[in-house]
């Protein structure tokens, strides 16, 4: 079924595919083993975790355990903040190549920004991983455009991704413009707004009109709008749920009311204020 998912191509010809399974605040060991089972059988081929998810080594053994070739996973990991800086990020990759029992990872994030002198180091650290081939494509998570442009300017290789919250009230359409215009690839964090869409009434007219569920039509949304989304479940009917969004196409309308939805609210943490753990 893995060939229902679109891909997007990033910026230095890798595809990732565009519908991936999260796994943040899934707990290691059997929960996450079962939950990446789940996915894997239902389709899923793009799985995300992260260090600070403290689950890599269950994500790992779910792949390993899933019999799935290699080259047929699209597999992302992210760098902590307190593993910022050049030889503490590569002894913090090493780490996350050993939980996930993998050679290599198909994109290496990191994942906050914090002290920008210490982001510069890290991303030249993530340079020298892609360069020596245990990374396919590198990039950062929230990092808003200001965040970003210290790298760019300063980079050898450019970020292909940026993955942020991205939902119907946190629509970002500043920074979505501008990651566009760079050829950065935005991947959506929380697209259900962990689980908050409920009363939305728009949302709830289009599930009966299209004979969707509500999550289902947020989905198709980000996929309609070209951004990467990685929803999370722990349940295994909505982890299939969420995959079954490739056989039917929102219209332009209704593509342009989920639009004015947009508040700008953010459910977690504005990369600004956030401080370093």
């Amino acid at each position: 079924m893995e060939h229902m998912i679109p891909k997007i191509k990033l910026n230095n010809g890798v595809e990732i595919p565009q519908l991936g399974f999260g796994t943040f605040k899934i707990e290691d060991g059997k929960p996450v083993i079962d939950a990446v089972t789940t996915a894997l059988e239902t389709g899923y081929r793009h799985i995300d975790t992260a260090a600070v998810y403290k689950n890599e080594d269950g994500v790992g053994t779910a792949l390993h355990e899933s019999g799935i070739r290699r080259d047929e996973l699209f597999v992302t990991t992210k760098l902590w903040n307190r593993d910022q800086g050049y030889d503490s990020a590569l002894r913090a990759f090493d780490e996350s190549m050993k939980k996930l029992k993998l050679d290599f990872v198909d994109l290496y994030l990191i994942h906050w920004p914090t002290d920008m002198e210490l982001i510069s180091e890290s991303w030249r650290a993530l340079e020298r991983l892609y360069k020596d081939g245990v990374v396919r494509a590198i990039g950062v998570s929230n990092f808003k455009e200001h965040h970003l442009k210290p790298i760019l300017e300063n980079c050898e290789v450019r970020p292909a991704a940026n993955q942020v919250e991205f939902h119907l009230t946190l629509q970002q359409d500043q920074l979505l413009q501008y990651c566009n215009q760079q050829d950065i690839a935005i991947e959506a964090w929380s697209p259900l707004m962990q689980g908050t869409f409920g009363d939305i009434e728009l949302v709830n007219q289009l599930a009966d009109k299209y004979g969707k569920t509500p999550a289902q039509i947020i989905l198709r949304w980000d996929i309609q709008k070209q951004v990467i989304t990685i929803p999370k479940s722990v349940t295994p009917s909505r982890i299939k749920e969420n995959f079954d969004i490739f056989d039917f196409v929102l219209s332009n309308e209704d593509m342009a009311l989920l639009g004015q939805l947009n508040t700008e609210t953010r459910i977690g943490p504005d990369p600004d204020d956030y401080k370093k753990k």
